[in-house]
């Protein structure tokens, strides 16, 4: 069954595998506010000197947009030094340009053009509050051990991150796993202490935030650079010439400038990115919320409608509506056909539903990040697999279920009529277990329709693209423009469905 899933499947995104074969510098990016700017600044650049790009954001995190660089469904992405020696070339002799490339050689990967900032990790606390407790350096954190911790999970699991922290400064907290961009509405509203924040991030000052002293000297320079493909250079020289002409143009000012247009003012990625390259200088980072509103800030809802009916609306719901379509018909056509051969043995049925059983309990996120590393690839392919795996058990356990409706006795009079099994079951049995059948494919729908967001994480498209920029940015309109069309076609699904189901009882009926 598995493989079959992944033949079928693999001739389904192929279009995808071609589309990425393209010569056409693709650029890809992490998902936080600073990592789309650069990706954006990296690709107009490009685009200046006449090369085709392609942007791929939000990726995921550093694993992910890692394995999409070793794969080559990406050329190039901005890195940082720290991330570069302490988490992919994990045997680097140093963080400096020779070492990071000795290291990242055998894995047909280089390093360069150093982008001019540093953005490095710190820990940031409430002012008033840091205050009040006679805080400024992480060695203070030891001595207050009440302190609620919100990190982002990423952070939680690095190297250079919190298990090296807490034996450095000997900090005992056990923190709570946040998204990057919720963690600083949470310290806003007091639910948590203690923060991880990136030392370009516009929303230290804005907030009213301390970055704590470092005093032990644990984190190592976090070096803004570009880490691509080796053969680049060689086979896109005009791109490479194009990137290398941002070498130290951008500095931590003018980045948490640009981190503050996208966070603070709403402005487009690709806007900001125009903006930087034709000369302009960021805006300042610190206006606050009354400075918005006495400018005329639109109100939440007026920010919701515009994001909602956004030009990239129908291509997201399209792509959404693809994932879903392809991952339910192809589970469709492995669950029915499989319960039909599997109900008459109950212990292989039992096995088959159990093994479908655990494949719904593994985490989507932990699903997709093992089928990347199986497959080589990001994108389609592996979230059309997530997503038929996801899809099979209802409809196979809906399968079983509607051939156990079937009474000992209509199947015993099918034989006594001289039907053979297989006529049994299309003129008998299958006409009554439909029902019950479609309700597992209805129920595989609404559970697509909800996972498919995730699919965007790894560069799959879909709804929930705006959801994962709205995580970013914590721009909760953007969030909602991509849940409510999420919402409605799981209502507009429930609708035909309930439709189908009432022709298929009329149907019934009249037989």
């Amino acid at each position: 069954m598995t493989l079959a899933l992944v033949w079928v499947l693999g001739i389904l995104a192929a279009p995808a595998a071609g589309a990425a074969q393209e010569e056409s510098l693709r650029v890809g990016s992490k998902r936080f506010t600073e990592s789309y700017v650069l990706a954006e600044i990296m690709a107009q650049q490009a685009q200046a000197a006449g090369v085709q790009t392609q942007v791929r954001q939000g990726l995921g995190n550093t694993a992910i947009v890692y394995e999409a660089l070793r794969s080559g469904q990406i050329d190039v992405y901005a890195e940082y030094s720290g991330t570069i020696a302490l988490e992919i070339a994990k045997h680097a002799k140093g963080s400096d340009l020779a070492s990071l490339n000795e290291a990242l050689a055998p894995l047909g990967l280089a390093v360069g053009v150093p982008l001019g900032f540093n953005d490095g990790y710190a820990l940031a606390m409430r002012r008033k509050q840091a205050e009040e407790l006679g805080i400024r350096s992480l060695s203070d954190l030891a001595r207050h051990s009440q302190l609620r911790y919100g990190l982002s999970n990423e952070f939680i699991g690095r190297g250079d991150g919190w298990p090296g922290l807490a034996q450095r400064y000997r900090l005992q907290a056990k923190p709570q796993g946040l998204d990057h961009g919720l963690a600083y509405e949470a310290i806003t509203q007091q639910h948590i202490d203690v923060m991880d924040i990136y030392t370009t991030d516009a929303k230290i000052d804005h907030l009213g935030l301390l970055v704590l002293e470092d005093d032990l000297a644990y984190f190592p320079r976090y070096d803004a650079l570009l880490l691509y493909r080796q053969e680049l250079p060689q086979q896109k020289p005009v791109a490479w010439a194009a990137l290398q002409k941002l070498q130290g143009r951008i500095s931590e000012e003018a980045m948490i400038g640009m981190n503050a247009q996208a966070e603070l003012q709403g402005q487009g990625f690709a806007e900001i990115a125009k903006q930087f390259l034709a000369g302009g200088a960021p805006q300042a980072a610190g206006a606050t919320s009354a400075d918005a509103k006495a400018a005329g800030q639109p109100s939440f809802a007026a920010r919701l409608w515009t994001r909602l009916v956004a030009p990239d609306l129908w291509r997201l719901t399209a792509q959404h509506l693809a994932l879903v379509l392809i991952s339910v018909g192809v589970a469709a056509l492995m669950a029915v056909p499989a319960g039909i051969v599997l109900f008459p043995h109950a212990r292989s049925r039992a096995l088959a539903l159990g093994a479908a059983g655990v494949l719904q309990t593994i985490p989507s996120l932990a699903l997709l990040a093992v089928l990347i590393a199986w497959f080589g690839v990001i994108g389609r392919l592996p979230a059309l697999v997530a997503l038929t795996a996801y899809s099979i058990l209802p409809i196979l356990s809906n399968t079983c279920a509607g051939l156990a409706e079937v009474s000992p006795g209509l199947r015993s009079a099918g034989s006594a009529l001289g039907m053979t099994r297989p006529q049994r079951m299309r003129w008998v049995e299958l006409p009554i277990a439909m029902p019950t059948v479609v309700a597992g494919i209805r129920t595989a729908c609404a559970i697509g329709i909800g996972t498919a967001t995730i699919a965007a994480f790894i560069g799959a498209g879909g709804l929930g693209e705006r959801i994962v920029t709205g995580l970013a940015l914590n721009d909760s309109a953007l969030m909602m423009a991509g849940a409510l069309p999420a919402a409605a076609l799981a209502l507009l699904s429930e609708l035909v469905f309930e439709l189908w189901e009432r022709y298929l009882r009329r149907r019934r009926v009249r037989r």
